[in-house]
């Protein structure tokens, strides 16, 4: 008997799924707990493995389309059984020499249920995958996550030449960092040299030339296309917040030298120790768990007229996505080590970006740290992540002339690495005093980093 393919309650709140791609078409083999499909949900996008080996016998849901959890997405058929052979036909290669590139995408049916505006965007979606899949050939058959398809085609890597240490072989984004670090970028393809033309006569007066518009990231300017799920998830939170809290931020510049030539000093060790790269986020994250001690109001939630002050320390940390931005949860970060505190963010990171949460891993936070600053940012003026009442944000750390002043009283000018950091509060329950003494000692405690506490 063929097996079902259901689609997963990915937590108690959840009780609908969008599938956003198939990994697999009908007639293709599939082995148990593969990777089979892509759900978004309004908690996390995630990869959904096979239920059991055989062939994939046919979809009944097709990408785009939104449905309730254990509906009934797909048949997978035993090993050995035999496959309709509509379903296990190879589609048929284009019409302009494709060389044997299939287009699966473009066989896919548009949902009926769905507005004129979503049917015109979800055509174009499929579009774009089409040619995505033609201009990848071989490297759609690596299993790697969408992240690290997009860092090889931007250094023109060949995936099938890269080792995947992930399971069952899967490519993950250390290891295409590691493949460009050793071998270089590929080179890109060559041009075709133009034929030789006859010198013409110039007119006096050439008209303008106005260069077409170039697709950027997949989407032509002027083009318009539906929000995905994950963004009108966002679009709602954030509008949301805006409209609960009463927003109010402050901002701390802080000397962070004394943290940079540590972490310099330390991060080939760290590594070799641990297994992990050493990043700033966790000094941060320690800094924001000592002010909190002495401010627990920074880590409670409006219940009603009451205040709830939580018990254990649920740190969130910004990851952003290719396709959006989801908020991980470290839970009872007041009881991990500092090595334990870069462990957790390092595997909620890189399990952000495969899809490889769980919902409960997104949720419960009660204080969220974000950082704008790895683009470049001085500082932002972050949304307080609901139903917390604080959020922080990471600057980006600079080399600058500053004043010091030695215990003697004496000033001199020096080069200290500065940084800012942002906070926003809900000023219903936190007052401006609570929240600049909280930042005072979250910036104390930086600036005056113990090498002990790693």
């Amino acid at each position: 008997m063929p097996t079902d393919i259901i689609m997963p309650q990915m937590g108690e709140s959840i009780f609908e799924g969008t599938i956003t791609k198939w990994l697999k078409q009908p007639g293709e083999k599939v082995q148990r707990d593969e990777p089979l499909f892509e759900i978004s949900t309004d908690k996390v996008d995630a990869e959904i493995p096979a239920p059991a080996s055989g062939t994939l016998q046919d979809i009944k849901v097709q990408a785009g389309a939104t449905v309730q959890v254990n509906t009934v997405v797909g048949t997978i058929a035993e090993e050995g059984a035999a496959v309709p052979a509509a379903a296990a036909a190879a589609p048929p290669k284009s019409a302009a020499g494709d060389g044997g590139a299939t287009k699966p995408e473009a066989a896919q049916k548009i949902p009926a249920d769905l507005s004129e505006g979503e049917k015109i965007g979800l055509e174009r979606q499929q579009q774009g995958r089409v040619e995505e899949d033609v201009d990848a050939g071989e490297q759609e058959r690596v299993r790697s996550s969408p992240l690290v398809r997009r860092i090889a085609k931007e250094n023109n890597v060949d995936l099938t030449k890269v080792s995947g240490s992930g399971v069952g072989g899967r490519i993950t984004k250390d290891d295409i960092e590691a493949f460009i670090a050793k071998h270089g970028a590929g080179a890109p393809a060559a041009a075709p040299t133009p034929a030789p033309t006859v010198p013409t006569a110039v007119p006096a007066a050439m008209p303008a030339v106005t260069a077409p518009l170039q697709p950027v990231g997949g989407v032509t300017p002027g083009e318009v296309v539906p929000m995905s799920v994950m963004r009108k998830k966002i679009a709602e939170h954030m509008v949301m917040s805006k409209r609960t809290s009463a927003h109010v931020h402050g901002i701390f510049e802080v000397d962070v030298t004394r943290i940079v030539k540590l972490r310099e000093s330390m991060k080939g060790k760290f590594e070799q120790a641990t297994g992990n790269k050493l990043t700033y986020t966790p000094f941060f994250a320690r800094a924001v768990i000592h002010g909190i001690r002495k401010w627990p109001i920074i880590n409670s939630s409006v219940e009603g007229d009451n205040i709830h002050y939580h018990a254990s320390i649920n740190l969130g940390i910004a990851v952003a996505l290719d396709w959006g931005l989801i908020v991980p949860v470290v839970k009872n970060a007041e009881e991990r080590s500092f090595v334990g505190l870069q462990r957790a963010i390092s595997d909620l990171g890189e399990r952000a970006r495969s899809k490889k949460l769980k919902p409960d891993e997104v949720q419960g936070g009660t204080f969220t740290i974000t950082n704008p600053g790895i683009f470049g940012a001085k500082f932002g003026l972050p949304i307080i992540n609901q139903p917390q009442v604080a959020i922080m944000g990471v600057g980006g750390i600079t080399k600058k002339p500053v004043v010091v002043t030695d215990r003697d009283g004496n000033d001199a000018i020096a080069i200290r690495s500065m940084m800012h950091l942002s906070i926003g509060y809900d000023h219903r329950i936190i007052d401006g005093a609570v929240a600049d003494q909280f930042m005072d000692e979250v910036k104390k405690f930086l600036q005056n980093w113990n090498e002990e506490l790693l």
